[in-house]
């Protein structure tokens, strides 16, 4: 992918200061644009100046591309990920599978399916959502590295196994809907203790 770095955290050179609001104009008209069904490959700079009322110019000297944009756009969709409070491996883990598949915006219902096949035609798309979901997977795999350390996982636990085992039931729930009678208010403690049971230290 050209350049997936996002621009929200880099220096800025000085002059004249950004408008906050053609940020948000920008983001929520790429998310518009993608929650009316055009594909990332489709999505042009030109239909998202237009939809958002800016010049193209406006948006190069905010993002250094597209991919940069949509990385933004995607992140802002999927929200702020929850920060564990480190006192239970059991209370963290079902606080970050809670967080899986979950999206404030009820854009993500039209969007987050749309992806699922882009991803896995496109490298480059790939890699979109590896940049967008491995800051969470870090967090988890911090919490499950200390359960390890304090003696409460077992010793030889293959973190990153453990890791799908965890989002993948959370996953499949929330985007494909897989069994309309699972109770989700409960279903990451479920998923929790269900797993836990397996991993634990003897």
């Amino acid at each position: 992918m050209s350049d997936m770095t996002s621009t929200a955290d880099a220096p800025r050179s000085p002059g004249r200061p950004r408008s906050v609001r053609a940020d948000e104009a920008i983001i929520e008209a790429t998310l518009d644009l993608l929650a009316e069904g055009s594909t990332l490959e489709a999505l042009s700079i030109e239909a998202i100046a237009a939809r958002a009322g800016v010049g193209k110019a406006t948006i190069y000297r905010r993002w250094s591309g597209k991919d940069a944009l949509l990385l933004d756009a995607l992140r802002r969709l999927k929200g702020i990920q929850p920060q564990p409070g480190g006192h239970s491996v059991r209370d963290d883990l079902v606080l970050l599978v809670g967080a899986v598949g979950q999206n404030i915006d009820p854009r993500a219902a039209r969007i987050m399916p749309c992806l699922v096949p882009e991803v896995n035609r496109s490298p480059d798309h790939f890699q979109l959502y590896q940049n967008i979901v491995e800051p969470r997977r870090k967090v988890m795999r911090e919490v499950l590295r200390r359960g390890v350390e304090n003696g409460e996982l077992r010793a030889d636990l293959d973190i990153e196994l453990a890791m799908a085992l965890f989002t993948g039931p959370m996953l499949i729930q929330r985007v494909l809907r897989w069994h309309p009678e699972l109770d989700e208010r409960i279903l990451p403690e479920r998923i929790v203790d269900s797993v836990l049971d397996g991993i634990r230290a003897r």
